[in-house]
């Protein structure tokens, strides 16, 4: 057993130093190390073995985003902003730990059933000692998440981690792939066309008009908002780049004020039948011209009464 609030080490084939999060390790939103499995087929002077991680029922978040699932079982805009304060909450646990993913993408993003997030694949993260402003180290990592200034100066430090969690931030806006070779050119990488789309004040021609971008004023000023937040995290120099402290920060700012956004509900009675009517916006139901008629005695009467109290209490 692993020591309570620690990883698991151990070396694979490359000799390099990788890590599992152990089931003492604090669980929130990570996906818990279970154990090894070595296959008896596996032939002894490779030393295979398989890690065995924490059964998780709604896959990947790539699959509720770009496969069948995403036809299937959509997930809303709430929902998706939920996912991404639960990883970037992750992430943040992480680096607080001196610990780098260095593989973040939506593969590795599992979710419940309840649709709570657990990061998972710790194959390629590395131990990053508080006192280093980097590690130099090859690049690794999948392509269009890495960030480029790790692939071209050979330096990882945990700002790594935030781009690639950009080109998460932007799946999520989009529902597109991080990288398509079906796009133009300019848009095969979904970082590149983010950057494009969200600095030319675009955002419309980025986000996934089902999710309400056009339709629900509360969840546009929200995309906006991300994407804005996408947009700082997929820049070029580190330095420009937010810490996974200040994404979790910003995004939860942006969940409570879609949250205190969302329209009043009012309960109007009526007329015809027992029923009552849930309205948002306060709007009254429209009444048919039988229905004003027949009304129109004491509507009128109690407009003018209601009116006239108004006028009083206003003095």
């Amino acid at each position: 057993m692993f020591p309570r609030n620690s990883v698991g080490l151990f070396r694979g084939n490359s000799e390099e130093t990788k890590f599992c999060v152990s089931s003492e390790f604090p669980r929130k939103f990570l996906g818990i190390f279970r154990g090894f499995h070595f296959p008896s087929e596996c032939p002894s002077e490779y030393r295979c073995f398989l890690v065995v991680y924490e059964y998780i029922s709604n896959g990947t978040l790539a699959d509720n985003l770009h496969g069948d699932q995403a036809q299937s079982r959509p997930i809303d805009w709430p929902g998706r902003l939920n996912i991404a304060i639960q990883t970037a909450s992750a992430l943040s646990f992480l680096h607080a730990s001196g610990i780098i993913h260095r593989d973040v993408k939506t593969m590795n993003i599992l979710l419940d059933s309840n649709y709570q997030v657990k990061v998972a694949d710790f194959g390629l993260s590395r131990l990053f000692p508080p006192d280093l402003s980097h590690i130099s180290t090859g690049p690794q990592g999948t392509p269009g998440y890495v960030d480029p200034e790790y692939y071209q100066c050979y330096r990882l430090n945990e700002k790594s981690d935030v781009y690639s969690f950009g080109v998460v931030l932007s799946e999520l806006i989009s529902s597109k792939k991080a990288v398509d070779i079906t796009r133009s050119r300019e848009d095969i990488n979904l970082a590149n066309m983010a950057i494009s789309k969200i600095g030319n004040d675009s955002v419309h021609e980025l986000a996934d008009l089902s999710l309400g971008f056009a339709r629900d004023p509360s969840v546009n000023r929200m995309m906006i908002s991300v994407a804005e937040l996408a947009f700082r995290c997929l820049q070029q120099e580190r330095e420009a780049r937010p810490s996974m402290d200040e994404v979790v920060k910003v995004l939860r700012e942006i969940q409570e004020e879609g949250e205190s956004d969302a329209p009043d509900v009012v309960e109007v009675e009526v007329r015809s039948g027992d029923e009552a009517a849930l309205l948002k916006h306060g709007v009254p139901p429209v009444l048919s011209p039988v229905s004003e008629k027949e009304t129109s005695g004491s509507n009128t009467t109690t407009t003018t009464s209601s009116s006239s109290r108004t006028r009083k209490s206003s003095f």
